[in-house]
């Protein structure tokens, strides 16, 4: 019985050990291609090249090595994914450039620990059998991006399989979920990469690992049907974030989205996260009375971003959704309050006010709403309100599908990304958004104050654009539908435990085989 690794004596047989600099230098370089596909996901064949490489690299380290280069391609990945941050909290923000730039490299480093430890166990753990390690390097890579996800509220921005959302593996969305494809994604990058021989059974496994990638499409599905068809205006306001809450600059924006709500060709009308920036008794009661007027008929609604609630109460991140029928309802109009915050610029985590205390970002501390909150019903439809980086959590929204019957037949995100200036921020954050759609078979139809204002399809297609930076409408007809995927009905019920159980399970079997052996031990050729 073998209980070492095999995998250091073909080293220079399989790549040989480079230098620590270069090494980090290639794990960083593989870390920064591969966040390129969040962006852009038409290089979704990059990305597994790059998880490739870091397995091909970590399959020859020893544990410590190993860390290292998770921590070096993970914190490539991080900043180049998100050095936008830096805008928010730079120019908007005031932090001086230099602590703006190091918070944005110190929270990737941070992020990526988990990606270091996991690569860490793998190098630990792995055992030089294919057929055993790359299920263990793609369970102990689900490990690490649910803790990215999940720990300290999550920030599992970029994650793998957004960069998917274009290839073969996106069939795959409403059966495992974005999480899913990025275990898969590992595991297929790893079979060709984690060979311990010659050339020749690397190329026939990445051959193989080609073969299932094109074969994913057999997978697609429609689990959902039609539920008609509504007309929607989607209003992109075009505010600069320095004059949102400026008092000059308000007036005239507001001015503009009253006319705009009533002027709207649609029999829904959907503006962006904080379209109105002032609570409603700032706003005074004549101005609320004139933009609500046009939706106390029969046949037009609307959904509106604003602040809502009290000094007493707490105030929310929150949508009115505004129709003849909810406003015949106590309180005045239906009512959804963001439940998933940003930290720092929606509430401040314990022991850091000093570091929000540095910086001036208005409405910065909100409450939160509830976890399950019930749809806005307009027109036969039911529409499920997210507000911006809401939609990064597709297990939370899931859990509005546990009863089909009340389930949203269309999703509405309403988001400001102004914070993060004319950058990929825009097109990662569309990304996120059909991936939702992709797994939960909704059409989401976004609603933004910069970009990206869009309608995608149940299929996660971007039907209709309206170009980033301008002030405008976009007037959609959206496909609204009924029925549940397989990925909402697990999510619904388990949220992300079937995706830790499956990295314990592969995990557990792993130790499992290094103490009693497995039938893998006669595979010497793999």
């Amino acid at each position: 019985m073998r209980t070492e690794s095999t995998a250091p004596a073909s080293a220079w047989r399989s790549g040989g050990v480079l230098g620590l600099p270069l090494e980090l230098a290639l794990a960083a370089l593989l870390g920064a291609l591969f966040s390129l596909a969040a962006a852009w996901p038409v290089l979704w064949a990059l990305s597994l090249a790059c998880l490739a490489g870091l397995a091909w690299r970590a399959g020859l380290a020893r544990p410590g090595r190993a860390a290292l280069l998770g921590l070096a391609f993970g914190s490539a990945w991080l900043v180049a994914a998100t050095w936008w941050l830096y805008i928010s909290l730079h120019r908007f923000g005031g932090l001086p450039a230099a602590l703006a730039v190091l918070a944005v490299v110190l929270l990737s480093v941070a992020l990526s620990g988990y990606l270091a430890l996991a690569l860490a166990l793998f190098a630990r753990l792995r055992r030089g059998q294919v057929l055993g390690d790359a299920p263990l390097f793609a369970a102990l890579w689900l490990a690490a991006e649910l803790a990215r996800g999940v720990l300290f509220t999550g920030f599992p921005w970029a994650a793998a399989g957004y960069g998917q959302v274009d290839g073969p593996l996106a069939a795959l969305a409403p059966w495992i979920g974005v999480y899913g494809i990025g275990a898969l994604m590992a595991a297929l990058a790893a079979l060709p990469a984690l060979v311990p021989g010659p050339w020749p059974p690397r190329v026939l496994l990445a051959l193989v690992s080609a073969g299932l990638v094109a074969a994913a499409p057999l997978a697609q599905r429609d689990f959902t049907t039609s539920a008609g068809s509504l007309g929607v205006t989607l209003v992109q306001t075009n505010v600069a974030q320095d004059e949102k809450f400026a008092p000059e600059r308000m007036p005239e924006a507001l001015a503009w989205l009253e006319r705009t709500l009533a002027a709207a060709r649609g029999p829904l009308v959907v503006a962006p996260e904080t379209a109105i920036p002032l609570l409603p008794d700032q706003l005074g009661r004549e101005a609320w009375q004139r933009l609500t007027a046009p939706f106390r008929g029969d046949a037009r609604g609307a959904l509106v971003g604003l602040p809502l609630g009290s000094y007493e109460a707490g105030y929310t991140n929150s949508v009115a959704g505004l129709s003849r029928e909810s406003m015949a309802v106590p309180g005045g109009f239906y009512r959804y309050d963001k439940q998933h915050l940003v930290p720092f610029g929606e509430f401040i985590p314990t022991g850091f006010r000093w570091f929000t205390e540095m910086m001036d970002i208005p409405l910065g501390d909100f409450a939160r709403g509830p976890a399950v909150p019930p749809s806005f019903g307009f027109s036969g439809q039911r529409i499920g309100p997210n507000v911006c980086y809401e939609d990064l959590f597709g297990e939370e929204l899931a859990r509005r599908f546990s009863d089909a019957a009340s389930a949203p037949t269309l999703l509405a995100n309403i988001s400001n990304i102004g914070w993060f200036g004319d950058t990929i921020a825009i097109d990662q954050h569309l990304q996120i958004s059909r991936m939702r759609a992709l797994e939960l078979q909704r059409p989401m139809i976004r609603a933004t104050n910069t970009g990206a204002t869009a309608l995608i399809d149940h299929r996660g297609v971007v039907r209709e654009q309206l170009a980033p930076y301008v002030r405008g409408t976009l007037d959609v007809e959206v496909d609204g539908r009924n029925g549940l995927t397989p990925f909402a009905r697990w999510a619904a019920a388990w949220g992300l435990w079937p995706y830790a159980l499956l990295a314990f399970a592969v995990l557990g079997g792993t130790l499992l085989a290094r103490r009693y052996g497995s039938p893998l031990e006669s595979v010497h050729s793999l």
